[in-house]
């Protein structure tokens, strides 16, 4: 019985360890600001706001499954490894879980469609409590999630994934969290996702200018892909972040946010950081950097440099530490106004 318990702990660690859980922060945290912007208002159960929390985790997972699942079947990810042999700078750790042959794709399947199925049960959980308002908001993220990577739209191999990911774990995830804590919406939360959903939808765009080449290779018209130049990526990339700090200004002074969110302007040293390191990498790709304190936690960076990874991951996991504090901020404020 022992024997089969620790199979299962070992089996559940693998799949999570392999559904990249260092992303988790950029739906997680996003989920976390509405649930605290949802305290105390009228209607708050805490208990339904966790359960919305855990259905996006898992959303989450399964979503990422689901498109290392999709990226497979479309060419082997062993065609990263070629390209590095060839000189050009891939990820070529990408589904090593796959390419090492640790398990198989039905596996992969299968656990996908299980994380998936949680999230739903959370979603009915919420559905049963809120009412048939919850389905405005799942239907349509359960959508998106599936053609992020899935036939037949595939958005993310037409240059959509980052606007799909972005309003999914910005307006998306955090109107569903807001409303299933209360059981109403509110403008001042909607307009606050706007600004988190683009440092979401960031992320993933820093993610396609370093994964450019491999996606050309493989057909995957991501956005970086579409723009062609690196200038006119970098340029997208300034639109973004000055965006996203530029609505919070408009917010407090159109909007009647309160003048405390502007506290989210000490994050923009980070933004700049970023800006800069997406700079080098484009103009020189050779130069190597470790990352400085004030940039958030990297884990352990000496083994990424081991790995080899160190120059996309420190710019990936710069962008989600940025989103990670902007919403850190904006939770302080709640707690405190």
């Amino acid at each position: 019985m022992f024997e089969y318990l620790n199979r299962g702990v070992d089996a559940i660690k693998f799949w999570y360890r392999n559904a990249r859980p260092h992303a988790l922060p950029q739906s997680v945290m996003p989920a976390t600001v509405a649930f605290i912007m949802a305290n105390g208002k009228e209607g708050f159960i805490s208990w339904l706001g966790v359960v919305a929390i855990a259905g996006i985790v898992f959303a989450h997972l399964s979503m990422n499954l689901f498109d290392d699942y999709f990226d497979y079947r479309v060419k082997k990810s062993d065609f990263r490894d070629r390209m590095a042999h060839r000189g050009i700078r891939a990820r070529v750790n990408k589904c090593s879980y796959l390419v090492s042959g640790n398990t198989t794709l039905s596996h992969l399947l299968t656990v996908s469609v299980l994380t998936g199925a949680i999230a739903v049960l959370a979603g009915a959980v919420i559905f049963y409590w809120r009412g048939i308002a919850v389905l405005y908001i799942a239907i349509p993220a359960i959508l998106l999630g599936i053609s992020y990577s899935g036939p037949p739209l595939r958005l993310s191999y037409i240059g959509l994934g980052e606007i799909v990911v972005g309003i999914m774990f910005g307006p998306l995830s955090m109107l569903g969290v807001y409303y299933s804590s209360c059981g109403h919406f509110d403008f001042k939360m909607l307009f606050i996702s706007i600004p988190i959903g683009l440092l979401v939808a960031n992320i993933i765009y820093v993610h396609s200018i370093m994964d450019c080449d491999p996606d050309r290779e493989v057909g995957k018209a991501t956005f970086a892909v579409l723009l062609g130049s690196y200038r006119r990526m970098l340029v997208a990339i300034a639109v973004l972040l000055a965006a996203s700090y530029g609505l919070v200004i408009v917010g407090v002074i159109f909007f009647n946010l309160t003048p405390y969110y502007l506290l989210t302007l000490i994050t923009l040293p980070n933004a700049i950081r970023l800006y800069q390191f997406m700079e080098e990498y484009v103009y020189h790709r050779d130069r190597q950097f470790k990352p400085a304190w004030w940039l958030g936690p990297f884990g352990n960076f000496e083994a990424m440099i081991e790995k080899g990874i160190d120059w996309f991951m420190i710019r990936w996991l710069t962008s989600r530490n940025l989103l990670a504090l902007f919403c850190l901020v904006i939770v302080i404020v709640e707690f405190f106004n």
